[in-house]
């Protein structure tokens, strides 16, 4: 199942590539703003509920597609190019087994504990 969950976060990264070929910016570009998302990470300086808040947003794919589409029916290609970055972004996240944050902690997330070593068992 792991390895279903990961191909589809590859098929979205795929996707959101596609969409940004489509878009009037430079390469460069989405190198450049691949991280914007995570400066969501400064609302743990408010405490676990605001950070993982502020996160979720930031890292929620509907808000993602939300934005591209908003974009796309406004003809405003620089809100499709964020809508494409979050999208990007967020599926390359969960590609590496990054999740949405649960109030508990940073590193606890929907797809489990990351970045802290579990004890052996």
């Amino acid at each position: 199942m792991k390895n279903l969950l990961k191909t589809e976060e590859l098929a979205q990264a795929l996707l959101a590539l596609a969409c940004f070929a489509t878009l009037p910016y430079a390469w460069w570009v989405l190198p450049a703003t691949f991280l914007l998302p995570d400066l969501s990470m400064l609302g743990y300086l408010a405490g676990p509920r605001v950070g993982a808040a502020a996160y979720n947003v930031a890292h929620h794919k509907g808000v993602a597609i939300a934005v591209g589409l908003a974009g796309w029916w406004l003809g405003l290609p620089l809100l499709l190019l964020a809508g494409t970055v979050l999208l990007f972004h967020s599926a390359f996240d969960r590609l590496l087994g990054y999740g949405l944050k649960l109030n508990t902690g940073f590193h606890d997330t929907h797809l489990g504990r990351v970045g802290v070593r579990q004890p052996l068992a």
